[in-house]
């Protein structure tokens, strides 16, 4: 365990829990659960000057992460993406200061190899042997990668029309694939039986407490790149929204022991107009999401019509000044074109979303022109075959 690490925290009833045994979910009440670490040892135990001085991944933040043992991190040279100015394409909307993170650089072309490399590192620090968990595709192409760096098997369940090259990866890393009729849900499905049967350990989002620290990393890097100075407001194309929750935290961290200051950026949540239960409960004023029925998007990422931390999603973005909006899959193929043919930078159609969003916010006067704006890429274009047929044709 990290010297550092203090519990497992419910972040719904405030059970702590052992943070030196395997977790899953709250005893007393099936909620994620959130790591927690001594700020005021961490503080005094590494510098922002030391961690510039490393290796230009997202274990140079190891102090702020959950793995002990250095030589069980299993690590593939993710994180510390490049963080690019968009202007030449927001100025024609009167921002000059919208840069956007482009995770699909990251090994496996997405983000998801962050929550993987950590996951799959406190795995084998644990002995763990066999993960499991549901996926709309890049989750479990990162897992399987990283549980083969890792030897640790790994089983996915996907729907069947997930992206193609997602099952493929999948199999190619040696995981066990099972494809199913429906959505992310179904799979989770599938993927609870087989925990029940053969005991694997559930790795699904947010039903282990190491996913999101990797993810938490995107925050980390955001901060350091802009010189630890916090942007006005993050756009973030939110699924499981695990990504959302973990820059929070980061910043938060960060707040605490003193490395950046004021006001925290407006968290904004980018969902699909085909499947957006995180917006709809926003709206409403609600605190969690109801299950979203038929979801359909050609971005197979925002497809998920229940997230098991939605509450803490929306309790993110309402407790910095953020907002929830929705976008059309035509919107996201417009902007992938944008980004690639104004900025050559390869977009997933979620990153994309962000960036639809970001056009759409500044009409309604809620980003305004001296403002600092980070979006984030979730995934690199090549994942999406299909997608990038699609957008090029115009066909949306």
């Amino acid at each position: 365990m990290s010297a550092f690490v203090t519990a497992l925290i419910c972040p719904r009833c405030q059970l702590q829990h052992d943070p030196q045994t395997i977790q899953n979910l709250c005893v007393a009440c099936q909620s994620p659960l959130l790591v927690e670490y001594d700020l005021d040892r961490l503080r005094t135990a590494v510098s922002k000057e030391t961690i510039s001085e490393r290796t230009p991944t997202m274990w140079r933040y190891r102090e702020f992460l959950p793995v002990g043992d250095p030589t069980q991190i299993v690590s593939l040279g993710e994180g510390f993406t490049p963080l690019l100015n968009i202007s030449s394409i927001t100025r024609a909307w009167g921002l000059t200061q919208v840069w956007l993170k482009d995770d699909g650089l990251n090994p496996t072309g997405s983000f998801k190899a962050r929550g993987a490399s950590c996951g799959i590192s406190k795995a084998k620090e644990f002995g763990i042997r066999a993960v499991a968990l549901p996926t709309a595709g890049n989750a479990g192409g990162a897992w399987a990668c990283y549980g083969a760096a890792a030897g640790i098997r790994v089983h996915v369940a996907m729907p069947k029309d997930a992206p193609a090259i997602n099952q493929l990866e999948c199999r190619l890393y040696g995981a066990d694939l099972q494809l199913v009729d429906g959505l992310i849900s179904d799979a989770g499905k599938k993927i609870a039986q087989g925990i029940r049967e053969h005991g694997w350990f559930d790795a699904a989002t947010l039903k282990e407490p190491y996913r999101i620290e990797g993810k938490k990393t995107l925050g980390l890097e955001i901060a350091e790149q802009l010189g630890w100075q916090l942007p006005d407001a993050i756009v973030y194309p939110a699924g499981g929204g695990v990504g959302i929750i973990g820059i929070w935290r980061a910043l938060k961290q960060l707040r605490a022991i003193g490395w950046v200051s004021g006001k925290l950026p407006r968290l904004i949540v980018v969902q699909a107009e085909g499947c957006a239960p995180l917006v709809k409960a926003f709206e409403e004023q609600q605190p969690e999401s109801e299950f979203w029925p038929n979801a359909r998007t050609f971005a197979s990422g925002l497809r998920v019509p229940k997230a098991l931390g939605d509450f803490l999603v929306l309790q993110a973005v309402r407790e910095t000044g953020g907002t929830a909006l929705a976008v059309s899959d035509a919107d996201c193929a417009r902007m992938m074109r944008l980004l690639a043919e104004r900025a050559g930078i390869f977009a997933a159609p979620e990153g994309a979303a962000t960036l639809a969003a970001v056009e759409r916010l500044q009409e309604e006067g809620k980003i305004f022109s001296d403002e600092r704006v980070v979006i984030i890429n979730t995934g690199s274009a090549l994942k999406y075959p299909e997608a990038m047929a699609e957008a090029l044709a115009g066909q949306m």
